[in-house]
């Protein structure tokens, strides 16, 4: 896997824990899957991502998204 499927992979799971968190806990937990849909956004205009920084950092193959 390359750091692109990895960001969309990790953000889709992050997604649907908050909202499953959400629904059976708080929805409190709503705040955070705001902020990674905002996060997600940012990131398609201006190419910065944290987690990419992390995974090219770590070694992962660049996709084309985050190189």
């Amino acid at each position: 896997m390359n750091i692109d499927r990895l960001v969309f992979a990790v953000a889709g799971f992050l997604i649907v824990a908050s909202v499953l968190l959400s629904v059976y806990h708080s929805q409190y937990w709503l705040w955070f899957t705001g902020f990674v849909g905002l996060n997600l956004f940012q990131a398609s205009f201006t190419g910065f991502c944290p987690l990419a920084k992390i995974l090219k950092a770590a070694g992962v193959e660049p996709g084309n998204a985050f190189k």
